[in-house]
């Protein structure tokens, strides 16, 4: 048995159990680790995790760099290296942290694709709503666009997190951390049509207390809905590239130009760091020079 496996087993479980990190994630840090340990293997250094200094963690990342490995995957292979020696200081396996400065390579920020408000509209106006299909998904993209939602948070919403009443609904996002998004009229108002006359006409329901489902009565697919999306995108003459994520990237946009408090979306999305909210604080040079043309002094008259 490899000398490392406990910590990795040990690790695993803390990310699971504390973190609630998933099956995918898990498996992820997992294969960045063991490059670390081929990596010592390769170079015949039979070093247990009380013995890794600086010097071997930066000799890994740049026999990886010089593979070829893209700075992205740098990044969060770093990301990993930092978490799992930062758990063993905390589990007093080791005494000090070898990743204190380790750098990760500067990545170019991708700004996300986002939906002017008109373009939203004329995707949601795509949408046939004299069937029992266009009924529903009016519904799940009004609601993508009005709380922000993951799509895996839109197919996984439940009836019971519904409080229309009170304009709110409740969410469980990354990690099973729940949040409160208050939800605007519109999109009240189609959820009440297509719970009403689409969902409770259904003759079959498997899945009880799954808000979106499909014809036979089961609950939406990730896939379905990229699907749906990429559809009315196209039907609407939009030629960006836009999927169900498009509709978050829009709604912190929009939020965040006309003046919303960043910590409020921060926490409207869920996010842990509001670093990864501040992406969202691009905005675009029509917005930018009507603001200046419209508040800088020296254009007042």
């Amino acid at each position: 048995m490899h000398p490392w496996l406990p910590f990795f087993r040990s690790f695993a479980a803390y990310l699971k159990l504390t973190r609630g990190y998933s099956e995918h994630t898990l498996s992820a840090y997992r294969s960045d680790l063991e490059k670390l340990t081929a990596y010592l293997e390769l170079r015949d250094w039979k070093l247990g995790v009380r013995e890794i200094e600086p010097m071997h963690l930066d000799g890994f990342i740049q026999y990886l760099a010089e593979l070829g490995l893209a700075p992205r995957s740098q990044a969060r292979l770093v990301s990993a290296l930092k978490t799992f020696f930062a758990f063993l200081v905390d589990e007093r396996v080791i005494e000090h942290d070898p990743t204190e400065l380790l750098r990760s390579p500067k990545l170019g920020r991708k700004m996300p694709e986002v939906l002017s408000y008109e373009e939203v509209r004329a995707l949601l106006g795509a949408i046939d709503l004299s069937t029992d299909h266009g009924l529903r998904d009016r519904a799940l993209l009004e609601t993508l666009y009005a709380c922000g939602l993951r799509v895996s948070e839109a197919t996984g919403l439940r009836l019971s997190d519904l409080h229309l009443q009170h304009e709110f609904l409740r969410v469980t996002g990354k990690g099973n951390k729940e949040r409160i998004i208050p939800i605007a009229g519109g999109a009240i108002r189609h959820l009440e049509i297509y719970l009403r006359h689409v969902r409770n006409a259904l003759p079959h329901i498997r899945d009880e207390n799954t808000v979106f489902l499909n014809r036979r009565g089961g609950g939406l697919s990730r896939v379905s809905v990229f699907t749906a999306v990429k559809k009315y995108a196209a039907e609407a003459g939009i030629e960006k590239s836009v999927s169900p994520h498009t509709f978050r990237h829009s709604f912190a946009t929009h939020l965040i130009e006309g003046g919303a408090d960043l910590r409020a979306v921060q926490e409207m999305l869920g996010h842990e760091s509001i670093l990864t909210t501040e992406i969202y604080t691009h905005l675009d040079t029509d917005f930018l020079r009507e603001t200046i043309l419209s508040f800088h002094p020296a254009n007042q008259r």
